[in-house]
């Protein structure tokens, strides 16, 4: 991700006026700049992040206390039907909050802000490139803080809910590596989970797991499918040689796809780097879960509407991220600053849509 100013003359010589010894000149064009960038930050931070993404967006007034009224996304008359999880500040633990089934579910939301600086003498000189990676350090910022906001609602959600039949083990012999015996058992709990209301067939028979997070690791073991056994049955008469392996068509699609898999088995694939030994998202779960697995695969049906997140937009500009001219600097500071801020809230209204493999 990279954010770029193109060099036209009057951009540049917008960036010169905001080194203007003039104070007021200094900060329309600062003000000017910032309605023109602002837009384009929305944009990158509602495209780039992968794991924020996975939330649907439900836009609400700045002004407004948002809310979602739950009988119109469930049935919640039956005893325990969902369970809904949130958090009020970023980053924090996830909570189950009780509510009598009649009320709407208040979301608690939070600012994620950013705040940057620059020399003026790179304003002066007309630094286009020095302009462009503060505002791409301001956007990494905003979407740091919303990538681990929601690994930690989905991560702790998941942990809460392991002893559920939300989680499972790794099943297969291979010791640690995430099989077709894996996803299999993931699709078919999926499908267990979502059944129609009345514990039938749903009229959506695609319903159920869509989407996995997997780590390096774990994409490493899919490619390894293409030349390694994946069957976790031993050939009925022992004999060297009689394992089961993929399709020979399997193997042609993982072989040529050159290891980039977009999909398998008609889920779509994520690759996290934070997943993985020792990694960040992994260690965050086994915190919260108590374990000390080596490796998780978080499976999500994103086909429900369960992971939402609302986003406040401007009144007058529509936008969801507020970009404005910092003046805390003063003239001896010599510094030109930018404080960006977006208001969110994120809830998962029913903690079945999030299923895991532990990998040991």
């Amino acid at each position: 991700m990279n954010i770029t100013l193109k060099r036209t003359e009057e951009q540049v010589e917008l960036i010169k006026a905001m080194a203007s010894k003039n104070r007021d000149i200094a900060y329309e064009a600062q003000a000017l700049l910032a309605n023109f960038i602002g837009p384009v930050l929305a944009e990158v931070i509602n495209n780039a992040p992968v794991l924020s993404n996975m939330f649907r967006p439900l836009q609400y007034n700045a002004d407004d206390n948002p809310s979602l009224p739950l009988d119109l996304y469930y049935d919640i008359t039956a005893e325990d039907y969902i369970t809904v999880y949130s958090q009020s500040m970023p980053g924090g633990l996830p909570t189950n909050q009780v509510a009598p089934t009649a009320a709407e579910l208040k979301v608690a939301t939070y600012t994620l802000d950013s705040a940057v600086s620059f020399d003026r003498r790179y304003a002066a000189k007309s630094r286009l490139d020095v302009v462009g990676k503060t505002f791409t350090r301001m956007a990494q910022e905003i979407l740091l803080k919303q990538e681990k906001t929601s690994a930690n609602l989905v991560l702790g959600t998941l942990a809460d809910r392991r002893t559920d039949g939300n989680v499972f083990e790794q099943i297969s012999a291979n010791g640690g590596q995430f099989l077709l015996a894996d996803l299999n058992k993931l699709l078919t709990a999926s499908k267990r989970l979502h059944a129609s209301w009345s514990g039938g067939t749903p009229d959506a028979r695609h319903d159920g797991l869509n989407v996995l997070l997997l780590s390096p690791e774990v994409i490493e073991d899919m490619r390894g499918m293409a030349y390694n056994p994946i069957d976790t049955k031993a050939s009925p008469s022992g004999a060297a040689g009689l394992a089961g392996y993929a399709t020979d068509d399997i193997r042609n699609k993982l072989f040529n796809s050159s290891g980039e898999m977009p999909n398998f088995f008609g889920v779509q694939l994520h690759e996290i780097w934070q997943f993985g030994p020792g990694r960040q998202f992994t260690n965050i779960y086994n915190g919260l879960a108590g374990t000390s697995v080596s490796d998780l695969v978080v499976a999500l049906n994103t086909n429900r509407d369960s992971l939402l997140k609302v986003i406040a937009t401007d009144s007058e500009s529509g936008s969801e991220f507020s970009l404005m001219a910092d003046d805390q600097y003063s003239i001896r500071q010599q510094k030109i600053g930018y404080y960006g801020s977006l208001e969110e809230g994120r809830v998962v209204l029913d903690s079945r849509v999030i299923l895991g493999t532990e990998l040991t």
